[in-house]
């Protein structure tokens, strides 16, 4: 059970009327990133989550070590991991990657983040939806000639009342909550995952594609400095997998302890809808096949906090940067797309053929070209390249 640092009772003041330049709705890795990029903007940034920064992980916190480093984040690393493993019921290939991954403490990677985001606010809150406008607000508002290419303030629903921005930043997770329509398993299109802690070690970045484990998805284990990240993601949203998570890790010889689990998206959605910027999993912004969330919650992160930045800049108006932000999200479809086609084909292989392709996409010159086109559909550069 999660320990929340966030304050009670008397602590708990009330946001009602509470109002900034920008408002950003989640605190994780996608949140942070369009904080960070905001830093030294000049605005009111107010940042709001259910939990304390870096008190809750919902990841096994795995990412390309090159992302890391490129964020300024490297601190927070626990283990570098060069060589992934992939097991079927009828073998194993070990790859040496042309990049590696590395495993970090998610508190840590989060404070260094945050030590990145200038002057931006923080709160604890629970954001549960949108709140229409009084009447006549809008109009009012333009008479005050306060829409000066921002936009009218959206108001923002929370546990601790009504908080508007003019600039709204959904980054959520997959639950979508600032959305006009609702996005709820096993209809929407999502996976789900459950991992355990156990103590334990390793060298590589172990993957299992076994239909005995999981019919539609894979297992994995992931070495963190004597921790062992053990768990199972179901590309199927009905089909439970505790039960897997913990046969795994009896396989492995390790007890199932410190679970943590969550959805996570599989296709991508719109990025940009009805005023409000959508960034991380509330956007679909992770790669399918390989559920992997955390770079792309960074990569478009970025690109989100550079639109609104163009904005406070008065470089660009609210609505042209909703459309160019969408654009750019919309112009991975491609190779999102791909990777979903993979999703639904490679759990269809028979285990024999299955074992073979791994076999023969093992050569070195094929693992760089491989693993190169998956770094590159957001490449740690974007992290660094000029604005």
């Amino acid at each position: 059970m999660t320990r929340r640092a966030t304050g009670r009772g008397e602590q708990r003041t009330s946001l009602d009327a509470t109002s900034a330049d920008v408002l950003i709705c989640g605190a994780s890795f996608a949140g942070l990133a369009v904080a960070r990029e905001l830093a030294g903007a000049g605005a009111d940034v107010l940042v709001l989550d259910r939990y304390e920064i870096g008190e809750r992980a919902t990841s096994a916190c795995a990412a390309p070590t090159p992302w890391l480093e490129a964020m300024g984040v490297a601190g927070s690393i626990r283990q570098e991991i060069p060589c992934m493993a992939f097991h079927t019921p009828r073998g194993s290939v070990r790859y040496r990657l042309p990049w590696s991954w590395s495993a970090f403490d998610y508190r840590e990677l989060c404070r260094e983040l945050w030590a990145q985001c200038g002057d931006a606010r923080f709160e604890t809150a629970t954001v549960s939806g949108r709140t229409e406008p009084a009447t006549g607000a809008t109009e009012a508002g333009a008479r005050d000639g306060r829409d000066d290419g921002r936009g009218e303030p959206i108001l923002v629903r929370t546990d601790r009342g009504t908080v508007s921005a003019p600039l709204v930043v959904d980054a959520l997770g997959w639950r979508r909550v600032l959305a006009a329509s609702g996005y709820q398993p096993p209809e929407a299109p999502l996976s789900r995952g459950l991992e355990v802690h156990p103590e334990g070690g390793g060298e590589d970045l172990d993957v299992w594609i076994d239909r005995s484990l999981v019919r539609r998805g894979y297992g994995w284990s992931v070495p963190a400095d004597g921790e062992q990240r053990v768990g199972v993601g179901s590309y199927e949203p009905r089909n439970h997998v505790k039960r897997p998570t913990v046969e795994l890790a009896e396989r492995l010889e390790r007890p199932a302890v410190r679970y943590q689990g969550n959805w996570f998206p599989h296709r991508l959605r719109s990025a940009a809808d009805d005023g409000v910027f959508f960034a991380g999993d509330s956007a679909g912004h992770c790669f399918p096949l390989s559920g992997e969330g955390i770079r792309t919650a960074f990569y478009f992160g970025i690109a989100c906090g550079r639109e609104l930045r163009s904005v406070l800049g008065g470089e660009s108006a609210r609505a042209r940067a909703l459309e160019s932000y969408g654009a750019f999200s919309n112009a991975h479809a491609s190779a999102f797309n791909r990777a979903l086609q993979l999703q639904r084909l490679i759990p269809a292989l028979p285990p024999r053929l299955l074992t073979l392709l791994l076999g023969i996409l093992g050569r070195q010159p094929l693992i760089d070209r491989s693993f190169g086109w998956y770094l590159d559909q957001a490449h740690p550069s974007f992290a660094t390249a000029p604005q």
